[in-house]
């Protein structure tokens, strides 16, 4: 019960990764707070952590994009909960398509969800953590954030945000003991493909690749007690990133050419 009595906030809680991640930080103890917009699929996330960590565990319906909620939230939590030790962002989507043709109304609001509700939220969580001197921040970014495909244009370009964000951040919290991780998933078995490609074609494309949440979450809430700068998964694709950044013209090759598979 390596995090017993720490509270774990965690955005984006209701399904796939951030469920996991509730569980699994409940199944060390941890005072789990999940956050979503789904309150009724909260609720069941809740009561799963209170059975599995055998106290109190909290859920709030929050939209990160909208700073008044996620105000209240935070009010609330410091009265009812307390000191918040990890925060994990966890929250946001993804819809691939032509950028030509792309919805601006929905780059827009990828935007509001994956990059100014995260940097929001941490904003306010973070000031605290300074004052206290201590706290753990795992933002969940993309290997699109570091390979960009074809029909990826605006998710990659949140996905770069955050990980620019982060890689920066983690150097002005260091001198406070704070710690900030970033995640960079590739394909997962989640829901998240259901608004990002309806067609299922992209995760017929990409099945052999496809990772485990469950697996990711263990990881992750590992770094929570033994802190990490980054956490890659799969392991293949973490090396594809790498040699793209070292061989960018035959990355672009590739990019748009096997890898694609939108």
């Amino acid at each position: 019960m390596k995090l017993k009595g720490k509270v774990v906030f965690v955005t984006g809680a209701s399904g796939g990764l951030g469920k996991k991640i509730c569980y699994e930080a409940a199944k060390q103890g941890a005072i789990v707070v999940a956050c979503a917009r789904r309150i009724d699929e909260l609720t069941k996330v809740k009561q799963t952590c209170m059975s599995l960590s055998k106290q109190q565990a909290f859920c709030y319906q929050l939209d990160v994009a909208n700073p008044e909620q996620v105000d209240q939230v935070l009010h609330a939590v410091a009265l009812e909960v307390g000191p918040i030790d990890v925060l994990v962002n966890n929250a946001g989507f993804g819809v691939f398509d032509e950028f030509v043709s792309f919805d601006f109304d929905t780059t827009r609001r990828m935007f509001e969800v994956n990059v100014l509700g995260l940097m929001y939220i941490t904003q306010k969580i973070a000031a605290e953590m300074v004052r206290v001197q201590k706290g753990s921040i795992i933002n969940i970014a993309s290997i699109a954030g570091k390979i960009a495909t074809p029909k990826t244009a605006v998710y990659s370009a949140t996905k770069f945000a955050v990980l620019g964000f982060s890689n920066a951040l983690r150097l002005e919290l260091k001198p406070f003991g704070i710690h900030v991780t970033t995640v960079n998933p590739g394909p997962m078995e989640t829901n998240f493909f259901n608004t990002a490609d309806p067609s299922g074609n992209y995760v017929k494309g990409v099945k052999p690749f496809l990772s485990s949440p469950e697996v990711l979450a263990k990881k992750i809430v590992r770094t929570m007690t033994r802190p990490k700068r980054e956490i890659n998964q799969p392991k293949v694709m973490n090396t594809a990133a790498k040699a793209y950044t070292l061989f960018p013209r035959i990355g672009d090759f590739l990019a748009g050419g096997i890898m694609n598979k939108k």
